[in-house]
């Protein structure tokens, strides 16, 4: 989608969403994911916002904190939208070994907030060993599973359950779980 032009700009019937990003997969998976929370149609547009973390964060607390820099770097960018939303991946360690999570950020222009973390799963000890090596998990899948740009299409999440989910999917319901405060505004 392409932005509207500033001087063009014109509210719409469409309520405009700002994707810290300009990754296709999280662009499509907003739109999704508030047209099935709100019924209704939104206007969403991708554009590149600083995370302000590593390209690879590492924990809960560095990669929350990209996907909330996105947002406030998008709101700085674009302060006309309705919504601004920031999407981390994510990876961390313990003892049963490296697992890949993201982490979503919502704010509308109110100034109300909602967070919610996807559900986590571990990845193969060659490609955990990659990323420590220093490639992005990203980079990572795709050199160890002889890919091209998996993180713009399925991500590790596809590739490892063969499509049965995809980053789009992974993503839209960590989404819907940001939106909660959205959905219940007089209870937050």
């Amino acid at each position: 989608m392409n932005f509207p032009k500033r001087e063009n700009f014109r509210p719409t019937e469409k309520p405009l969403i700002i994707v810290g990003s300009k990754n296709p997969v999280k662009i499509a998976c907003t739109e999704i994911a508030f047209a099935e929370t709100f019924n209704r149609n939104y206007l969403v547009n991708g554009i590149s916002a600083a995370s302000q973390v590593p390209d690879q964060p590492h924990g809960d607390k560095e990669t929350y904190l990209g996907a909330k820099n996105r947002v406030m770097n998008a709101k700085r960018t674009f302060p006309e939208a309705d919504y601004w939303v920031g999407i981390e991946g994510g990876v961390a360690d313990d003892d049963n070994g490296m697992y890949a999570f993201a982490w979503i950020y919502i704010e509308d222009k109110a100034g109300k907030h909602g967070k919610a973390k996807t559900g986590t799963f571990y990845l193969p000890q060659a490609v955990a060993d990659l990323v420590h090596a220093g490639l992005e998990l990203g980079k990572a899948d795709d050199q160890f599973f002889s890919q091209h740009n998996s993180k713009q299409q399925g991500g590790s999440v596809g590739i490892l359950t063969k499509g049965v989910l995809t980053r789009q999917s992974y993503y839209s319901q960590a989404i819907i779980l940001a939106l909660i405060p959205f959905i219940n505004k007089e209870i937050y």
